[in-house]
C-alpha cells in the first residue's frame, strides 16, 4: 500500500480584499498560499476580492490557491462563473461547506479539463458523514477539517478536546479514502506553546499538514509535520534493514519491525523528498 504523502506542510490563508499582503504573504514560505474569498472577506467586498484575486494570478501564477465560496451560495456561484471566463486559474481551489461529493461535481463540470485539483473543506456533521465519499473524488487532492464552522455547529469551544472525535472520523475517512488530511487553523496567535502542542497532537492522529493565519505560526507547522534529520535517518535504516531481511519480520531497536510500520517510514522518506525537491 502506498503511503499517503501531501507535498505542503503548512498553507497560509491571506484575505482577497487585501491585495497589499498578498506578496508578504508570498515570501511567508508556505507550501501553499491561499487567497480567501470566503471567511476573511466582509460581503461588501467580495466582488473586490475576487477581481483582486484573479488579477494576481494573471500577472503571478504559479503556487497559488484560491478558497472560493461555497457552490451553495450566491458568492460562490459569482466566484465559479469568473473562474469559467479566467484566463488562469489557480493551482489548487479550497472548497468550503462541502457536505456532498456532489458539490464538487458541479466545479469539475463548470470547469471541464482546466479545473484544478480540490480541497474540500468539512465543516458540518453533514459533510462529515459524507466526508468518504467527498475525499473519493477524482479532483480531490487533499481535504481539510474546518474546525471553525463544525464548532459553531456543535456549540463548542473551537479546541482539541471538544472536537477530538470529529477530527478523528475525518482522518479516517481521508485515510479510508487514502488522500491527506489538513487540520485546521490555531487561532490564538499569541500561543506558541498551544500551537506547538496542537501541531504535534494533529499529526500524532494522522494529520498531514496544518492551515495558519498569520505567517508567525509557519515555523511550528515546519517542525511538526517536515520529518527532521533524525526521522529521516531512522526511516532508511529501517527500510534498509527490512529490505535487507528479505521484506520479512525483524527486530529493529529494540522493537518489531514488519510491513504495516513500513509504510508510515516510507511516508516519512516521501514527504522529506518532496520538500527537498519543491
Amino acid at each position: 500500500m502506498e503511503a499517503i504523502v501531501f507535498v505542503s506542510a503548512s498553507l497560509l490563508f491571506v484575505p482577497g480584499s487585501r491585495s497589499d499582503r498578498f506578496a508578504k504573504a508570498r515570501a511567508a514560505g508556505a507550501g501553499l498560499t491561499v487567497i480567501d474569498l470566503e471567511d476573511a472577506v466582509a460581503a461588501s467586498d467580495r466582488d473586490s476580492a475576487r477581481s483582486a484575486a484573479l488579477t494576481q494570478l494573471a500577472s503571478d501564477p504559479q503556487g497559488w490557491a484560491i478558497r472560493i465560496n461555497g457552490v451553495r451560495t450566491a458568492a460562490g456561484v459569482r466566484d465559479l462563473a469568473a473562474l469559467i471566463d479566467a484566463a488562469v486559474l489557480p493551482e489548487m481551489l479550497l472548497v468550503p461547506m462541502v457536505e456532498a461529493a456532489s458539490d464538487l461535481a458541479v466545479i469539475a463540470g463548470a470547469l471541464g479539463d482546466r479545473c484544478p485539483q480540490l480541497i474540500p473543506l468539512i465543516e458540518t456533521p453533514r459533510g462529515l458523514r459524507h466526508a468518504r465519499a467527498i475525499a473519493s473524488h477524482a479532483k480531490v487532492e487533499a481535504m481539510m477539517f474546518g474546525g471553525g464552522d463544525f464548532s459553531g455547529e456543535l456549540g463548542v469551544e473551537l479546541s482539541w478536546e471538544p472536537l477530538l472525535l470529529a477530527r478523528q472520523q475525518f482522518v479516517l475517512a481521508c485515510a479510508e479514502a487514502r488522500k491527506p488530511a489538513i487540520d485546521v487553523p490555531f487561532i490564538r496567535l499569541d500561543d506558541a506553546a498551544g500551537l506547538a502542542e496542537e501541531c504535534a497532537r494533529a499529526r500524532a492522529i494522522g494529520f498531514a499538514a496544518k492551515a495558519a493565519i498569520h505567517p508567525a505560526q509557519l515555523a511550528a507547522i515546519a517542525a511538526a509535520f517536515i520529518p527532521n534529520e533524525a526521522e529521516v535517518a531512522e526511516a532508511r535504516e529501517a527500510l534498509a534493514a527490512y529490505e535487507a531481511g528479505g521484506g520479512q519480520a525483524i527486530r529493529f531497536r529494540g522493537r518489531m519491525l514488519e510491513a504495516p510500520f513500513i509504510i508510515r517510514y516510507r511516508a516519512i522518506i516521501a514527504r522529506h523528498e518532496e520538500q527537498t525537491n519543491a
